[in-house]
């Protein structure tokens, strides 16, 4: 298989291409430093993304709490993430970076506040 893919680990941002199987990478080009290299076989084989979002809080001076995970979850776990947050209703007030969920979905992944939020 072949992929192109932007490398995100610095700011040169390089078009870095890769033909790879199944589990192997075959070759890459494109990449001029060595965490190209990594940040491409982690891409392709393991993705993981942060998860920002909000979820629901009552009797706060606003109506939803953002939130996100404290390390990267697997991509394809972020709808499932997503499905259970959409259950979660907090109660104000609430702390930055207070534990919302821990170890979501088994992820080792916790979602946390981004914010601060008052009791009205």
């Amino acid at each position: 298989m072949h992929k192109q893919l932007i490398c995100i680990n610095c700011p040169k941002g390089c078009i870095i291409d890769v033909d790879y199987d199944e589990n192997t990478i075959i070759d890459i080009q494109g990449n001029s430093c060595p965490q190209g290299a990594k940040y491409v076989e982690s891409e392709i084989f393991h993705p993981t993304r942060m998860l920002t979002t909000t979820v629901r809080i009552n009797n706060g001076i606003h109506k939803m709490l953002s939130v996100q995970t404290d390390k990267p979850i697997p991509k394809d776990m972020i709808f499932h993430i997503m499905e259970e947050l959409k259950k979660v209703q907090l109660d104000a007030p609430i702390q930055i970076n207070d534990i919302i969920i821990s170890n979501i979905l088994n992820t080792g992944a916790n979602i946390i506040a981004t914010r601060s939020m008052k009791r009205k």
